[in-house]
């Protein structure tokens, strides 16, 4: 791995796939293809925006991303 690895650059990258799933249009298909395709969307989606949410830090070479997955509070 190179020296230069930047964790919030990946984090931006990861952001950037999430809106680009967005985005995205739907191709011509039909059925269960089109069905398959949204479901795939609905999970790159959510895989891409939760890791753009991370807080990433990397020590001695070990890249950790924590993820807050609890709901949030309601004050």
């Amino acid at each position: 791995m190179s020296a230069a690895f930047d964790p919030d650059e990946m984090i931006a990258r990861f952001a950037e796939r999430a809106a680009a799933v967005k985005e995205r249009g739907m191709p011509p298909v039909e059925g269960p293809e089109r069905a398959a395709w949204i479901a795939r969307a609905k999970l790159d989606f959510m895989d891409y925006a939760m890791l753009a949410d991370a807080d990433a830090s990397l020590v001695d070479g070990i890249l950790t991303l924590t993820v807050d997955l609890r709901p949030p509070t309601q004050d």
